[in-house]
């Protein structure tokens, strides 16, 4: 409100009425001292530890500007009645003491904030991850107090209180099971699909969900002894040990201040041995100082970074902010998390194998009748197969009774048969009646407790199946085995053209998983990654980013699940797929909203390109002022010019950010 109008009146002569310039001052002024006291509390303190910023820069500018428009306005002609700027763009020996920069040192001051004010808008909130991580666990418990069920805030929960877990619900804190048996799902935590069996003995971790039956769990660690609370530790130390990228603009700013000070210098002495009094000698020397410090310089990142995440996010990737473009410049190392990222991150029916003489539409609609009854993953996958399978049918049913006229085809039904006597036979599997036959879903021993004994062919293809890391439910009725269902989790489609595109830009792909050896490398090879780190318990992915940048590798960190956080917060580059966890996704520096692994990719080819924009943008900025700084060495300099200079520049950067639109 205040830059504006001072820009105005010392640009378009027409607008300086008698007495314009001290309008300009008494605007100009709060800017320059009060607005820029950043800039200038900033550049003593790097002066005293002998530094030069961007800060130093745009301070020792504003000063120059103001102080000498203070001294002709108070000592020279500048404060006359009358006093106009001409529109003239000449290059001549111009009255040093007859002119007022107060609209260079006010628009500096107001184009380098509003780019500050864009930057800082577009970064990451304080804290926001460690409050994702620790909003996800329970909020209250049902704890047993004197053999009765009492329900309290998990905060008030102590190291040896029994609680109960009931199915859907999460564990409150990390314990262990005193009573019960039931299916845990702790992809919140490992990232892992596959839940786990749990029954009296076995350790459970807090914000795990309870899948199947009742649990009793006995408290072990509570509050910040937690595995979460650990996890959000890490994330909180990442970042804080996560050195911020120094600015680009500081870095060109600590070489051109100590040369535009030594110009000025220089300028000031040949002025005075030449003979020259000292009063031009001292605006010639002023001069330089004004002319050189670029306005834009406050808007070469900012409107590179504002079109470049505009055009981000309608890609469907969210950069975080400034420091994030520097890394991916140097990222030679991209870490893969393998659950959610390069697979789906839930299970689904990989392949359904019949034993001779079965049918193997049956086998899945008889099996995913019996499994629509149970909330397991694994039995939700199948019924859900079943389900899909059993419409297909009807669609070519509905198809062909539209060619023949048939209404009794039309009315094909798509829902799975009814259930009698279903029972769930934790950790084993499920049995039931389905249309007058016994059936039995589930593992191995299930069907060996009722004598039902599958063919060599079958027990071979279970053997190479759960050798590549799938999990085997095998299916048997009326006493016979019928064959298995095979169940995982499925590689994306676009996972293997996503690892081609990664490594096309120079960057080298690992896998990284929880999982066993065989299956994580069974998955690896299917979309073309050659190192894999199995095994990794989700507390450990941090050390293994660490590892990896102690090699001397600058690391990119791609996952979705609450365990990824630490690891996302350390790499030098994070990215969250957009369909996982809140935690994950604060952790990060990139969010790639579409969950779609080939995101990553454009996420660094468009941030390569934004901070290619820059360093052209900084380049700009500061080659329009610099030609003039001859100019002003000569005494050449008027207020235009420096206006001009400023205003070319600006319009440059900006021009050129917005050809970030056109990224594709």
């Amino acid at each position: 409100m205040l830059s504006v109008p001072v820009i105005l009146l010392a640009m378009i002569p027409v607008l300086q009425f008698e007495y314009w310039q001290w309008l300009s001052l008494t605007l100009a002024a709060p800017v320059i001292v009060w607005a820029a006291w950043p800039f200038h509390r900033a550049a003593w303190v790097n002066l005293r530890h002998g530094a030069a910023t961007m800060d130093t820069l745009i301070s020792l500018g504003t000063s120059a500007a103001f102080l000498w428009s203070l001294y002709a306005l108070f000592l020279g002609t500048a404060g006359m009645p009358g006093m106009t700027h001409e529109f003239s763009f000449a290059i001549a020996p111009s009255d040093g003491a007859g002119n007022i920069y107060l609209e260079v040192a006010a628009g500096v001051t107001m184009f380098v904030l509003a780019g500050r004010y864009f930057e800082k808008r577009a970064k990451r909130t304080a804290g926001a991850a460690l409050r994702a991580l620790l909003e996800i666990g329970a909020k209250d418990v049902a704890v047993i107090r004197d053999g009765i069920e009492v329900r309290i805030p998990t905060a008030e929960l102590r190291v040896g209180d029994h609680f109960v877990v009931r199915p859907g619900e999460k564990i409150a804190t990390d314990g262990v099971v005193v009573s019960g048996m039931s299916a845990i799902d702790q992809s919140m935590i490992t990232g892992e699909p596959v839940p786990v069996e749990v029954r009296e003995g076995d350790a459970v971790t807090g914000a795990t969900v309870n899948s199947g039956g009742r649990l009793v769990v006995r408290a072990t660690r509570v509050g910040a002894d937690t595995q979460l609370a650990q996890m959000a530790r890490m994330v909180e130390d990442a970042q804080a040990g996560k050195a911020e990228v120094q600015r680009l603009a500081d870095r060109i700013s600590g070489v051109f201040v100590p040369i535009v000070i030594g110009i000025a210098l220089v300028t000031l002495a040949a002025w005075l041995v030449l003979g020259f009094p000292a009063s031009a000698a001292f605006t010639a020397a002023v001069a330089v100082l004004i002319i050189a410090c670029p306005c834009a310089l406050g808007l070469a990142t900012p409107t590179a970074l504002l079109v470049g995440t505009g055009r981000g996010a309608q890609l469907g990737i969210l950069i975080k902010g400034p420091e994030v473009l520097e890394s991916t410049r140097r990222v030679d190392t991209v870490v893969l998390d393998k659950t959610g990222t390069v697979t789906e991150g839930r299970m689904s029916v990989v392949s359904v194998i019949p034993e001779q003489g079965t049918d193997a539409d049956e086998l899945l609609r008889l099996a995913g009748a019996i499994e629509h009854a149970s909330e397991h993953p694994i039995a939700r996958a199948i019924a859900s197969a079943a389900r899909e399978s059993a419409e297909a049918d009807a669609q070519v049913a509905r198809h062909a009774a539209s060619e023949a006229s048939d209404a009794s085809i039309r009315a094909t039904r798509t829902d799975l048969p009814p259930v009698e006597t279903f029972q769930n036979l934790e950790g084993r599997g499920v049995t039931g009646v389905v249309e007058g036959r016994a059936v039995l879903v589930g593992r191995l021993s299930l069907l060996e407790d009722w004598s039902v004994h599958p063919s060599e062919e079958i027990l071979a293809a279970k053997a190479d199946a759960e050798a590549a890391g799938q999990t085997v439910v095998l299916v048997a009725w009326d006493g016979t085995a019928r064959g298995m269902i095979v169940v995982a989790d499925r590689i994306k489609p676009t996972s293997g053209e996503a690892v081609a595109s990664l490594k096309t830009l120079g960057l080298m792909p690992i896998l990284l998983t929880g999982d066993n050896e065989a299956a994580a490398r069974h998955i690896a090879a299917q979309v073309g990654i050659d190192e894999v780190i199995a095994e990794v318990l989700p507390a450990d992915k941090v050390a293994v980013v660490s590892r990896l940048q102690g090699e001397g590798r600058v690391v990119a960190m791609v996952g979705d699940g609450v365990n990824d956080a630490p690891a996302l917060a350390q790499a030098d580059l994070g990215m969250a797929m957009g369909t996982g966890t809140d935690a994950a996704i604060e952790a990060s520096d990139i969010t790639l909203v579409r969950g779609d692994l080939r995101a990553a990719s454009d996420a660094i080819r468009l941030s390569r390109r934004t901070l290619r924009t820059i360093k052209g943008n900084l380049f700009w900025a500061f080659a329009y002022n610099t030609a003039a700084i001859p100019l002003a060495a000569l005494g050449l300099l008027n207020p235009m010019l420096a206006g001009a200079a400023m205003a070319f520049s600006s319009v440059f950067v900006v021009g050129n950010s917005l050809r970030l639109r056109a990224f594709r």
